[in-house]
């Protein structure tokens, strides 16, 4: 029985060994991925900034009528504004509208110009979440995303512009067009992005493993297989001299206590 017992501990030691290494490289590329660099933890922030970025307004529109005014504004506040207030909801009313129609189709290129960021915002933070599992992958993703998401927000919000300014809607006291600036300042963070992400390829993102844990999960997937034998492996299975290092020192410490307790 007892010696039953000690084979089972000596097989779950060996196993424990093998799944903690598959478990320590996992850990490393999270930490490689989100927070290893300076770099990583710098885009974490643009990727989040990517999204919150859209929230300053890309254009507007103002609702003049006798006891009605309100604002359409082209961006996620200002949409989540309109669609509590219910002006958003009114939007296919107001493009049937003789009065209002000409303004509201103009909407719909910073509201359109909104819609496509967000979709690639969404996107990216998508790949950025799974990024620990493919890193230089997605984060060659990432950054074409970036560059697409610039490119959108720049052309668009110059597209804003010269409608407001260059070939403005004909004047009138029922709606008014106003051209937003927040297309620039998504330019600005999706470039970033861009750039961050380029660097990080560039300098290369490699995670910090610990020395044979790679081989230890090569030798894990032959154990699970049945191509080795658990039984035929030594224990440890593999060791560093820093490992055995660590080793020797919680031993010693371990009787130590043990030699103190008894003193007790």
């Amino acid at each position: 029985m007892y010696f039953s017992q000690e084979k089972g501990l000596i097989r779950d030691a060996k196993r424990t060994e093998l799944e903690g290494a598959a478990a320590r490289l996992v850990i490393a590329r999270i930490k490689a991925a989100y927070i290893g660099s300076k770099l990583a933890i710098v885009r974490m922030v643009l990727t989040l900034a990517a999204i919150g970025v859209l929230c300053l307004p890309f254009g507007s529109v103002v609702y003049t009528a006798p006891f009605y005014e309100k604002t359409l504004s082209a961006g996620l506040v200002g949409v989540i504004t309109g669609i509590i207030d219910g002006v958003f909801l009114k939007v296919p009313q107001f493009l049937q509208s003789a009065v209002f129609a000409q303004h509201t189709k103009a909407f719909l290129l910073p509201a359109g110009v909104m819609a496509v960021l967000l979709l690639i915002g969404v996107a990216v933070l998508a790949v950025y979440l799974l990024s620990f599992l493919r890193l230089e992958q997605t984060a060659r993703a990432m950054k074409n995303l970036a560059l697409a998401g610039a490119a959108v927000a720049l052309l668009g919000q110059i597209a804003v512009l010269v409608m407001a300014f260059v070939k403005p809607l004909p004047a009138t006291p029922a709606a008014a067009f106003r051209a937003g600036w927040g297309g620039f300042a998504a330019a600005a963070v999706w470039l970033a992005l861009f750039f961050v992400n380029r660097a990080m390829l560039i300098k290369g993102i490699e995670p910090a493993y610990r020395e044979n844990d790679v081989k230890r999960r090569e030798l894990l997937h032959k154990v699970r297989a049945g191509e080795v034998d658990l039984d035929s492996l030594s224990l440890p299975v593999m060791e560093s001299e820093e490992e055995r290092a660590e080793r020797m020192k919680a031993l010693e410490e371990a009787l130590k206590a043990e030699e103190e307790g008894k003193e007790l």
